[in-house]
């Protein structure tokens, strides 16, 4: 009778102590290959064949009103200066309208100041161009400016398509980041094995930085007697690519 209880709890004992053997028992899934993670750039060249610039016309009246009139009068003649030079009418776009009363701020004979008043307000209109023929750019600037711009926006040279330049970007990263690994499998005395993944990092499209138009202004004039053109000089733009790849090493 008095056995009993004591086989029944070695029974519960057993099952209870079958996972911790089998925790502490050798063994355990293999490791698997070594890996090294790469990172790869590439970057490529190409002139541009698009010009961007802001042109802005800012009249200064009495009244708003007449700012605005006169801003309009001058805004018009540069847009029709800018068709008849040969730029699309898709290719131009008001990017800014603004106006900005003037204060003027009078001191009292007692020190204190005067509430301020408007004596003024300037009008800001700012057309925003797409240049394609880039040759006609100088003349496009010198014409504007002759119509009354008289704001500085700037300048930015792009690629309209850049498909192809990102593409071999790509190629290039990708390229640099497989001599990187082998570079440092070797010293390592090891070998790349297969690629375990690949992420495709940012394409930055990086032109020259925008041109202040003022300074443009400032550029010696061009050699060719008789032409009054801003001197533009357009140079290349860079295609920037990232890639990051892992590799499995072998012995």
């Amino acid at each position: 009778m008095q056995l009993r209880p004591v086989l029944l709890a070695c029974a519960l004992a057993l099952p209870l102590a079958a996972p911790v053997s089998a925790q502490e028992g050798p063994g355990g899934p293999p490791a698997g290959p070594a890996r090294i993670s790469v990172q790869g750039e590439g970057v490529v060249y190409r002139a541009p064949d698009l010009a961007v610039t802001q042109l802005t016309v800012m009249r200064r009246a009495e009244t708003a009103a007449d700012a605005t009139r006169q801003t309009n009068e001058a805004i018009a003649a540069v847009t029709a200066a800018m068709t008849e030079l040969g730029v699309e009418r898709r290719d131009l776009q008001t990017s800014s309208f603004q106006v900005s009363p003037q204060y003027q701020y009078d001191n009292r004979e007692n020190g204190t100041q005067e509430p301020p008043r408007v004596v003024a307000y300037e009008v800001r209109n700012t057309l925003s161009v797409k240049v394609r023929d880039l040759p006609k750019l100088g003349e496009l600037l010198d014409r504007a400016v002759q119509l009354g711009v008289n704001e500085g926006g700037s300048v930015s040279f792009q690629l309209e398509d850049d498909a192809e330049a990102s593409m071999e970007a790509r190629r290039e990263a990708v390229s640099d980041a497989r001599t990187r690994a082998e570079t440092l499998a070797e010293a390592a005395g090891l070998k790349l094995g297969r690629v375990v993944t690949i992420e495709d990092g940012p394409v930055d499209r990086s032109p020259f930085p925008p041109v202040p138009f003022a300074e443009m202004r400032a550029m010696p004039a061009p050699a060719s007697p008789g032409s009054s053109s801003v001197p533009v000089e357009t140079g290349e733009n860079a295609v920037n690519a990232e890639v990051r790849i892992v590799y499995e090493l072998t012995p």
